[in-house]
């Protein structure tokens, strides 16, 4: 099928691989503008278009998807269907209906509809997690499923391991769709969770939490955001890894304010700020 792809963060642009190797390689992709990152904030395209470019793909990056220019762009790649994946931005009306859309979600809908899902299964202890295919309506993730797929949480596991294992799915899932248009099912509302966006409180491991839950806040946010500890001199110390051991958290690698990660000994022996 002719595709037009919707997407911006490094989950998506690992779909995105996935799909350029497929009979459904996207004529346009469609992004967010370029932002400032970095100490030196420096302009810096999303991961979705960095891969796009590597593959040689067509790309727009609008301040407005709904825009009558963004539109027009899409409209002129002839698309059979959107593929919408972490994009980041809510598509309305007229696009909305123009097309048929697709959206790759990274949970077992309807349970952690919106932003963050992989990070709040992981922090709530969940058992399992998925993808889910689903058409694309005006609401949050609310839409009929087409496709979904289950995949595990071991106790170990962070948010890499948990999002490598559901990029691939996803992936396949997604061509999965694409080959067989298979029937959409309505969600049971019955079972809705909303994996709301991450705030900075999010990051900050309370001591008062059980142990567990805050082994937990680590893994969700290991290795792209980081979990962090406030110090007695009101410094940030970062945790990348710990466990829980004997009742309590075990640092095993951390970061000090303006230093690299480093393994808690190696702190311990000196390298306290």
């Amino acid at each position: 099928m002719r595709t037009v792809y919707l997407g911006t963060s490094a989950f998506a642009a690992a779909v995105l691989r996935h799909l350029h190797e497929s009979p459904h390689r996207p004529a346009l992709v469609v992004s967010r503008p370029d932002r400032p990152q970095g100490r030196g904030r420096r302009l810096t395209p999303p991961p979705v278009v960095v891969t796009a470019r590597e593959l040689g793909l067509d790309t727009h990056q609008p301040e407005s998807v709904n825009d009558a220019e963004s539109i027009e762009r899409i409209d002129a790649a002839g698309p059979e269907v959107l593929i919408v994946c972490a994009f980041g931005a809510l598509i309305r009306e007229p696009l909305l209906s123009r097309h048929p859309i697709l959206n790759v979600h990274p949970s077992l809908l309807p349970r952690w509809r919106g932003a963050a899902p992989i990070e709040r299964a992981i922090l709530a202890g969940d058992a399992e997690t998925g993808v889910s295919i689903m058409r694309l309506t005006a609401g949050l993730d609310s839409g009929p499923v087409c496709l979904q797929a289950r995949v595990p949480i071991a106790p170990e596991d962070d948010y890499g391991a948990v999002a490598a294992r559901l990029e691939r799915l996803g992936a396949e899932l997604l061509v999965r769709a694409l080959d067989e248009r298979p029937p959409c099912v309505e969600q049971d509302e019955r079972g809705v969770t909303y994996a709301e966006k991450l705030t900075a409180e999010d990051r900050r491991i309370d001591p008062d939490e059980p142990v567990e839950r805050q082994v937990r806040r680590i893994r969700a946010l290991s290795p792209h955001i980081g979990a962090y500890l406030e110090q007695a001199d009101g410094t940030r110390l970062g945790v990348w890894e710990a466990r829980a051991a004997g009742g309590r958290l075990e640092l095993l690698t951390v970061q000090p304010p303006g230093r690299r990660p480093m393994a808690w000994a190696e702190y311990e022996r000196g390298h306290r700020p």
